[in-house]
């Protein structure tokens, strides 16, 4: 059944020159990230990527602009072996799902890619979203990923986004879909894909200095 729901939504993803499928399009090609002051010093963030078939610039777009920021991040995935991206980038998890503490971080951030599917039943995977809400840490998904928030049962009633395929799924969640590029509700940021990962990642940079 996993096997299935893979091939499904690499199909669905892979349609168009927009996702978080498929080759990316010219405006995913990384581009420098200007010296910016440190405003996020002390800040601390989780990113969990799956571990294999995570999207690349969902994962290096958002962590270049948080970083640049003065941000501490620290991955996390259900692994600690390399894990690779779609498109090709390798990543070693700094520490395992199941030993994350969300006490310890200031936002947590689900990245997308097909292999994001590992995560939308994962009960681990919910807990540390229901956590995040309940401790009032910034909580943010893009592409696929928002998915996870939704089974998390996080989305009821708030204003979210995701890849079109997901859409569905948020608001089988409770979510009301937007459709914008980037969505924030508060704590909560959500967003579509590759396209708007800088998007995010400013929008998550944004919430984090604001100390909101």
């Amino acid at each position: 059944m996993r096997k299935v729901l893979l091939l499904s939504v690499a199909a669905l993803l892979t349609m168009g020159s927009v996702g978080c499928g498929g080759k990316p399009t010219p405006e995913a090609t990384p581009t420098p990230v200007p010296e910016i002051a440190p405003v996020l010093e002390g800040k601390k963030v989780l990113m969990i990527i799956a571990h294999r078939d995570f999207r690349d610039e969902e994962y290096e777009r958002p962590r270049q602009i948080l970083e640049a920021r003065g941000a501490m991040v620290t991955v996390a995935s259900s692994s600690l072996e390399v894990a690779k991206g779609m498109l090709g980038a390798k990543v070693k998890p700094d520490i395992l799902l199941e030993n994350v503490e969300v006490e310890d971080y200031d936002a947590i951030i689900f990245i997308g890619g097909v292999g994001a599917t590992e995560y939308w039943d994962d009960p681990t995977a919910h807990a540390i979203a229901r956590k995040a809400v309940e401790r009032s840490k910034v909580l943010a998904a893009i592409c696929i990923a928002p998915v996870t928030l939704a089974k998390a049962g996080v989305l009821e009633g708030r204003r979210a986004t995701a890849f079109s395929s997901a859409v569905k799924e948020l608001e089988a969640g409770g979510a009301a879909c937007t459709g914008a590029e980037v969505e924030r509700d508060g704590l909560l940021i959500t967003a579509t894909g590759p396209d708007a990962a800088a998007k995010f990642g400013e929008e998550i940079a944004r919430t984090l200095g604001a100390g909101d």
